[in-house]
């Protein structure tokens, strides 16, 4: 493998500030991971920055996490957090990592919060728990959103029988790897979506900068846990909201966002709002853009950017498949998380709602909340429990993160448990393993009266990076 080479630069993409701490990182690199996947060694680098107490302990980047959580000496920034957090509804509490709890009482205490709930899958997250609800009066908070902005689920049902699965297995496994990318693998005949058009790439100097690669991602899957699985669906009682008959279908279900330009979008506006509001402590993670200011504009366009972006490289996954597939879908059912809608109070007030790793359950809405590689997805619509701002969790929830993951569990474990499943595994390793998840079964229990069961999808060939 050829020798990494560092540069600074690419550590002040991924958020790094210190000087100190970039030639520290640079100095670790070139002594411990000479020969190592560039990739994932920047991917692990960024998580050090985004959560560096999460590192204290570890042998090697121990030293660079305890630089990045020292506090300056002097400080002008002044902490704004109330004094007592508001009062949040929690589901699930008794599988909730303690921290997250915690997160998301330092978000109650922003002087913006109105309210707040904690999903059922949630755990630690950067600034907003994954699985944190929070609404908020005339401001967004980019990382309350996350980084990868408008992530979704997608799912196509097919008028074929699931007997295609394994009568079909090497044709579907071919498609599979042919049709779809994930990473840095790029597709070179889908740079012509009318999405590269859009005016704000025109209007925002900062967006422009991303067009490239905003371009040449079109139409891919990211790392970790995004993925495109062939199973199928099984109905089994007709809903109107979802049009199919009781049955079993042959499906698609395809999880992944807005790349790399989500990520962009949400580091540089929230430098922007860190640097504004001149926060210290915990509160700078939740930094804030009023949104009757122009940086407060500029973020709701990109987000909103991202999030139709997230859909079109979706809808380009679902149509290469459903071409190679030979068959238009019976039906197509998408919902998002990681994003951040207005919404209105019975008292005419507007709000803004963030739904970080959850997903809208307003009545009538309908989605997909997966579990992992070998467990169901569950399609539902929403119940419009308000003490829930109309949420739902948005999967199973990490049990564990993916470094404690990879020191855990082994390739061998995880093959037999899912050959026990009948699962096939096209890529990903062990720091997405089914055990490194919650059970779903138990999030989906603790959910009951924010969701109803409209269909199960279970999957059979799993591609993933």
């Amino acid at each position: 493998m050829k020798k990494i080479k560092l540069r600074g630069k690419e550590l002040k993409r991924l958020g790094y500030t210190s000087d100190r701490a970039i030639s520290l990182a640079i100095n670790l690199v070139s002594r411990h991971f000479k020969r190592s996947d560039k990739v994932e060694l920047l991917e692990t680098l960024e998580k050090i920055n985004l959560q560096p107490e999460n590192y204290l302990k570890d042998p090697v980047w121990g030293e660079l996490a305890q630089l990045l959580t020292e506090k300056p000496a002097k400080s002008k920034k002044k902490p704004v957090l109330k004094k007592a957090a508001l009062e949040f509804k929690i589901y699930g509490e008794e599988n909730i990592d303690p921290e997250a709890i915690r997160q998301m009482e330092t978000a109650m205490k922003l002087p913006i919060s109105v309210k707040g709930a904690l999903m059922a899958d949630a755990h630690v997250g950067y600034g907003l728990p994954i699985g944190g609800v929070l609404a908020t009066y005339n401001a967004v908070i980019p990382y309350g959103v996350g980084m990868d902005i408008g992530c979704r689920m997608c799912l196509s049902v097919f008028p074929f029988s699931p007997k295609k699965i394994d009568g079909e297995r090497d044709r579907i496994k071919n498609i599979l790897m042919n049709e779809t990318r994930f990473g840095l693998a790029e597709f070179k005949n889908e740079q012509d979506h009318e999405i590269l058009e859009r005016k704000e790439f025109r209007e925002i100097k900062f967006l422009n900068s991303l067009h490239k690669k905003f371009a040449s991602q079109l139409g891919t899957s990211g790392h970790g846990n995004h993925f495109v699985d062939v199973g199928f669906v099984k109905i089994q009682k007709f809903s109107e909201l979802v049009g199919l008959q009781p049955g079993e279908y042959f499906a698609v279900l395809s999880h992944s966002g807005s790349r790399n330009f989500g990520s962009e979008v949400c580091k540089h506006y929230t430098r922007i709002a860190k640097d504004k509001l001149e926060l210290s402590g915990e509160a700078a993670r939740l930094a804030w853009l009023e949104l009757d200011s122009e940086e407060g504009q500029e973020y709701w366009a990109a987000m909103n950017l991202a999030g139709d972006y997230s859909h079109a490289n979706h809808r380009i996954i679902h149509r290469r498949l459903a071409k190679a597939f030979g068959e238009k879908p019976l039906a197509i059912i998408e919902n998002h998380h990681n994003f951040a809608w207005e919404e209105t109070l019975d008292t005419g007030e507007k709000i803004i709602i963030h739904r970080k790793g959850a997903t809208p359950a307003g009545i009538g809405d309908v989605g997909i909340i997966p579990g992992t590689m070998a467990t169901p997805a569950f399609i539902v619509t929403g119940k419009g429990n308000e003490e829930a701002l109309n949420s739902a969790s948005h999967g199973a929830g990490r049990l564990m993160s993916r470094n404690v993951a990879k020191q855990t569990f082994t390739e061998s474990q995880m093959k037999k448990y899912l050959e026990k499943q009948a699962v096939e595994l096209l890529g990903g390793g062990v720091d997405e393993s089914p055990f490194a998840y919650k059970d779903i079964f138990e999030v989906m229990k603790n959910q009951q009266n924010l969701v109803q069961e409209l269909g199960v999808f279970y999957p059979k060939i799993v591609r993933m990076e």
